[in-house]
């Protein structure tokens, strides 16, 4: 089994041969949950790409981690980049999404009020489904063991998600009319690839019509329709597969 992955604030002072306390939550879960004991090999990370791979030096109380960094690593930054607009889902299917996405690689995340979302985000409701959110990225980016973790971005309103996809490199909207399948489109070797995700009562014609004006077409991804908290993570792993990013 690969080592466990512990976030960090910042990792920018370390070096190989010296040592890491962590402690609050993150320390708690590795000594009160995890139970982890001294020689145990651990992985720390900043969620920004870099990790420091040691093994635990003491296990003090019941939130206090002392790692030996024995090597610092840094990924390679993805390329191309695949963001994936989510439209809301009903209930706790936000969450699945972005867990299932993190967990299958897509690099950013941007929540969007489509018209026929059923759940609407406003006020307190808002901070706070965003905040689940973020969390779920990052306890998923964690759990599958990534040294750099998606962004969630701020809800964007239609007009801004049109903006954002006439700025990407290849835009698509994944719809099950499109008439072109997302396994064959032509993609870019490098930049920034975008898809829409629409809500379960569909994307309205209406803001297919604006996304089509900022150069995102329709696609299918296959012969079944999936639900708005499985397709994107369907897209996001076959891009990936397409894109040499999981060769």
């Amino acid at each position: 089994m690969t080592a466990p992955v512990f976030l960090v604030e910042s990792l920018a002072h370390v070096q190989a041969g010296g040592t890491v306390t962590v402690d609050g939550p993150e320390g708690r879960h590795a000594v009160s949950v995890r139970r982890l004991r001294v020689g145990e090999e651990v992985v720390l990370t900043d969620g920004q790409g870099t990790g420091a791979h040691g093994t635990v030096a003491a296990a003090e109380g019941k939130d206090r981690l002392t790692v030996a960094v024995a090597e610092l690593r840094t990924e390679e930054a993805p390329d191309p980049t695949i963001t994936v607009v989510q439209a809301l889902p009903k209930g706790d299917r936000g969450e699945l999404a972005v867990e299932t996405m993190t967990e299958t690689g897509v690099d950013a995340i941007v929540p969007w009020p489509a018209a026929r979302c059923v759940t609407q985000w406003k006020g307190e409701r808002a901070a706070k489904a965003l905040g689940k959110w973020r969390a779920t990225a990052r306890e998923a980016g964690k759990q599958s063991r990534r040294l750099t973790f998606p962004e969630v971005a701020d809800p964007l309103s239609t007009k801004q998600v049109a903006a954002l996809l006439a700025d990407a490199d290849f835009a698509a909207v994944l719809h099950e009319e499109g008439s072109a399948p997302l396994a064959t489109a032509e993609l870019p070797a490098t930049g920034r690839i975008v898809l829409v995700v629409g809500p379960e009562g569909g994307v309205s014609p209406e803001e297919l019509a604006l996304f089509a004006e900022a150069g995102a077409k329709p696609y299918r991804l296959g012969r079944t329709v999936l639900r708005t908290s499985t397709a994107g993570t369907a897209a996001t792993a076959l891009l990936l597969g397409r894109t040499g990013r999981w060769s």
